[in-house]
């Protein structure tokens, strides 16, 4: 099994893989010359941070509860109590990703971060200064890439794969996972449908945020209010469900002011 996990989001840093630095050099390329193309696109277990099923929702053209319904797995953290989202694969022997083709990854610019980042493994956690992170090299037999000469950093690599945007509010779904953790009060299940509706079904939020008058209890300006609500506002509207999910677990949240 390919275990496509590179974002170890607030957990400790796992000592069993090699360490690389930010700027420290390793050879890898992948593409259609590699003579293993697309072998690492079968037999995942392959994450869905929340970002990562925006884009492929959006992507798809379906709504939420229909993307996830044919192409997710559910199962729940037992340290947090929040759902935990993994890409079901295509039933058969080869147990291939639903987006893969011969020529490649169908949803290429939306593909997930898990791989974006391969074949490094991204640790992060909070620090007292924001968030520390380090890297780690992810071999499996199957994977040619190493066998090149172009030459990578993680700093070079990640860019190059546009992970800025996706490590952005995957760290911010750390730090609300990392809270919840160090509460040790993992999130009931009424708090855990919560956090499926805010986190992964923003189409869903966007109507409940109508139906509840959620802005009506909050301070924010009508810009904000405006590019939640838009259609194309996605990113705004996660942005704002992270905040939201964190009031209401906590009773406060630095982003977000309830009316006085």
């Amino acid at each position: 099994m390919n275990d496509k996990n590179p974002d170890i989001s607030g957990q400790d840093f796992p000592e069993d893989l090699p360490q690389i630095g930010e700027d420290e050099e390793f050879c890898f390329e992948c593409g259609p010359q590699t003579p293993c193309f697309n072998r690492c696109c079968s037999e995942l277990n392959l994450p869905l941070t929340p970002y990562d099923a925006l884009r492929l929702t959006r992507q798809s053209g379906m709504t939420a509860r229909e993307f996830l319904g044919l192409f997710a797995n559910f199962s729940t953290c037992p340290d947090t109590g929040f759902p935990q989202l993994t890409l079901r694969m295509v039933d058969g022997p080869e147990a291939l990703c639903p987006f893969v083709t011969p020529a490649g990854c169908s949803v290429y610019e939306d593909r997930p971060s898990a791989c974006r980042c391969y074949p490094l493994g991204r640790g992060s956690r909070l620090a007292k200064d924001g968030v520390a992170q380090r890297f780690f090299v992810l071999r499996e037999d199957h994977c040619k890439g190493f066998e090149c000469r172009t030459v990578q950093t993680p700093r070079k690599w990640l860019q190059s794969q546009e992970m800025a945007k996706y490590t952005e509010f995957n760290d911010r779904y750390m730090r609300l996972l990392s809270m919840v953790c160090a509460s040790g009060k993992p999130l009931d299940a009424k708090l855990a449908a919560m956090a499926m509706l805010c986190l992964y079904q923003l189409d869903d939020f966007r109507e409940f945020t109508e139906k509840m008058k959620l802005f009506d209890r909050l301070d924010l300006d009508e810009e904000q209010k405006q590019k939640i609500m838009a259609p194309e506002g996605d990113e705004a509207a996660l942005s704002f469900a992270l905040d939201w999910l964190e009031l209401v677990i906590f009773g406060q949240c630095a982003n977000l002011r309830k009316k006085v």
